[in-house]
Formats: structure tokens, sequence, C-alpha cells
């Protein structure tokens, strides 16, 4: 599997586990009983589909490897393999954050890194 993983967040609630020095998750990550991920591959239908329309949101980059067996890597959207992680994430983990905002046609605008 891939080393790194990212996560879409709101950016109020990202500052919120910066402070806290832990990430619960999403309302939506809440609700499941796991925070969800993508890979680099899955990240931008993972924006159109959840996040479309939405501005102030950070593409959080995270280092897979220190999650250890809490990361879990089940089938979802299309059969793919998705990452889940069954445990509060350290904001350690996080390599960076950057902004994730709408371009002028209303999609979502990611780093370079991903490009």
């Amino acid at each position: 599997m891939t080393d790194i993983i990212y996560k879409i967040c709101a950016e109020a609630l990202w500052r919120e586990a910066e402070k806290a020095g832990r990430f619960g998750g999403a309302p939506v990550d809440l609700a499941d009983g796991y925070i969800h991920f993508s890979t680099a591959g899955q990240v931008r239908e993972t924006a159109a589909k959840h996040f479309a329309g939405q501005r102030d949101l950070l593409l959080v980059a995270i280092d897979a490897e220190p999650l250890g067996e809490a990361l879990k890597w089940e089938v979802s959207r299309g059969r793919a393999l998705f990452p889940h992680l069954y445990a509060p994430l350290d904001p350690g983990a996080v390599l960076w954050t950057k902004p994730l905002p709408l371009g002028a046609d209303g999609a979502h605008v990611f780093p370079a890194e991903l490009a």
C-alpha cells in the first residue's frame, strides 16, 4: 500500500484537533466509527463526491506507517481499498496541511504535491 494517505477536513475542525493534540474525526467519521482517508489516486474523487462546493477545507497528508494496526484497508467506493483509521489520529503523524480552495470552475484546486 501507499505510505502517504490524505484527509480532507474543515479547517476549523482541524485547528481544534491541533490544539487538542488529537483528531477524533469529522461528524461522518464519528458516525461510521473510523476516520476516512484517501490515497493520492482517490482524493480528488472524494473531494468531488463528498465536499463539492465546500470552502475553508484543508488537505492533510499523513504518514500511514506510524498508524500501525489501527489503519485498515477496506473495500469501499468502486470496490477500491480505502484507508480507515480505527483510532484517533495523532497530529504527530501529519506530514503537512495545505488549503484546498475552490477554483473558478467550482472544483477544488489540489496542491502541486498531488499534480
